[in-house]
């Protein structure tokens, strides 16, 4: 029964359920910020660099092969090309990078409203012995 209550005990603690909540605000985010890169900042980039669409960036490995039909039926499916799809990779880093920068600045933001603990001035420690004796030492200087 203690591993059950140990579970309940982490499961309703106040971290936990934060985490649940910024990950679904984040997955919503990243739609967001997905959207954003895809329909607002890259269309302006490809007319830039001439009429290219990062997601059609590709280098066939291999060619594939059309279906076979023979009398009105098909005999042989259509065999898709292989690629190395190097362009979704273009978008994948630049819809992280939009990301972090964004997560980067949220975070700036909420850190400079967070109230900075007020520093109390420090209570005047006892001295050592030490500096007992080369207080002394000091006084008996003053006084020749």
């Amino acid at each position: 029964m203690g591993f059950l209550k140990e579970f309940k005990e982490f499961a309703v603690k106040g971290n936990v359920i934060d985490l649940a909540v910024g990950v679904i605000i984040g997955g919503a985010f990243g739609k967001i910020v997905t959207s954003v890169v895809n329909d607002v900042i890259m269309p302006p980039v490809g007319v830039i660099l001439g009429g290219v669409d990062f997601k059609d960036l590709k280098i066939v490995l291999k060619k594939g092969s059309d279906a076979v039909v023979e009398g009105g039926k098909e005999i042989a499916a259509a065999v898709p090309d292989v690629t190395l799809n190097y362009g979704m990779f273009i978008q994948t880093v630049v819809d992280f990078t939009i990301v972090a920068f964004c997560v980067f600045l949220l975070v700036k933001g909420i850190n400079r409203l967070k109230k900075k603990p007020v520093d109390e001035p420090a209570a005047p420690k006892e001295p050592t012995t030490e500096e007992k004796l080369l207080m002394e030492i000091r006084d008996l200087l003053k006084n020749k």
